[in-house]
């Protein structure tokens, strides 16, 4: 069953990764201004965060099958609502449905997997789970692309919602509704002062929030750089399929049992080192096969720091406290990508100081975990 729920993360991923590059010239074609595509880009951003914060509480309290099951039904409906973007207001309240339906389905799915897997195999499976999002973050974008340019938008995010309607349906039937319970189970929700006073967690929250902050700034500082130096441009497109392989590989290669050998905490200070040294380097480079280097070091490092950061939510939670972690988790990671890419943008940075930026903080986070080990 681990497979099917790792299928449901593909996909749940591939409808975020495939909607980037199409989002923004749709609204263009609705006669929507540079502001209001902007927006209608960041509304689902928006709109998910909400939505991963939701799928948390109920999860908690009602089980994750039946907020995974709502979310792909919900997600799959408000997919085929796109032919009925006539202008970009209507789009901005589709975007808007989309993003809360879909922030459902993310935290339900790794609470649910996270429930079901044996301690001592935590950080192998979420490095599997890893592997699916990077299978997606890779395939999505390039399906968007060429189908968008072949059919158009909508039909676009109506084959999406065909796939995932399937996965709501096999869902309610394959999925086992029953959530474990144990005696060890807290007496209630997780709360603000629980996560304050938990090492784990806090960890856990930096390492998303960082991870993908860093990802938003690569997403708007890479294609820049790129031009910088008069390269063809899809050699940004390249550059981001090689730190897909590149982390894809350690996911799945036998390697990945460093994750349940190495306590969670090293392997996150190893990650966030990496991340921001393979960032300085991308900065001061300027030769093609060097940045296909940087590349390669960021593949390293995100596949050291992302089921560092799983494993550290799942050793600082329970079964009842476990949904709700995951939906600021991952709320995290969507506040980070914008967070990344309107940071760097406002302050007016270059790509190269973007990078040296985004490669301090990382750095610092490092530093952070570091110093603060023992306690």
């Amino acid at each position: 069953m681990h497979i099917f729920i790792y299928l449901i993360i593909f996909f749940s991923f591939f409808d975020l990764f495939a909607q980037l590059p199409i989002i923004s010239p749709f609204a263009v074609e609705l006669q929507a201004t540079p502001f209001l595509a902007g927006l209608a880009v960041g509304m689902y951003s928006l709109s998910n965060t909400f939505g991963n914060i939701l799928s948390g509480v109920f999860s908690d309290r009602k089980g994750p099958f039946a907020i995974l099951v709502t979310g792909l039904v919900l997600t799959a409906l408000f997919l085929f609502t796109y032919s009925f973007a006539e202008d970009p207001y209507s789009l901005l309240i589709v975007r808007f449905l989309h993003g809360l339906a879909a922030g459902l389905i993310i935290p339900a799915a790794f609470t649910y997997l996270a429930n079901r897997t044996e301690q001592n195999r935590r950080g192998k499976g979420a490095a599997v789970s890893g592997a699916f999002v990077g299978l997606a973050a890779i395939i999505g974008p390039a399906y968007g692309a060429i189908s968008a340019s072949r059919s158009g938008v909508p039909e676009t995010m109506a084959i999406t919602g065909v796939m995932l309607l399937i996965l709501g349906v096999f869902s309610f039937f394959l999925l086992n509704r029953n959530v474990k319970s144990g005696k060890k189970l807290p007496a209630g929700p997780l709360s603000f002062m629980m996560i304050r006073r938990n090492p784990g967690l806090l960890r856990a929250f930096m390492g998303a929030f960082f991870l993908m902050f860093s990802q938003g700034v690569l997403a708007y500082m890479l294609p820049l750089k790129v031009d910088l130096l008069e390269l063809p441009s899809e050699m940004s497109g390249l550059l981001l399929s090689v730190f897909g392989i590149t982390a894809i590989l350690i996911f799945l290669l036998p390697v990945n049992r460093l994750f349940d050998r190495v306590k969670p905490v090293y392997t996150l200070i190893a990650g966030f080192s990496v991340m921001g040294s393979s960032l300085f380097l991308l900065s001061a480079v300027s030769a093609a096969p060097l940045l296909y280097v940087s590349m390669i070091c960021y593949g390293i490092g995100f596949a050291l720091l992302f089921p560092s950061i799983n494993s550290l939510l799942i050793d600082a939670t329970t079964e009842r406290s476990r949904g709700r972690a995951y939906g600021y988790f991952y709320a995290f990671f969507s506040i980070g990508v914008v967070a990344g890419s309107s940071f760097t943008g406002a302050l007016a940075l270059t790509a190269d100081q973007g990078f040296v930026t985004s490669g301090v903080l990382l750095l610092s986070a490092a530093a952070i975990n570091l110093a603060t080990l023992k306690k």
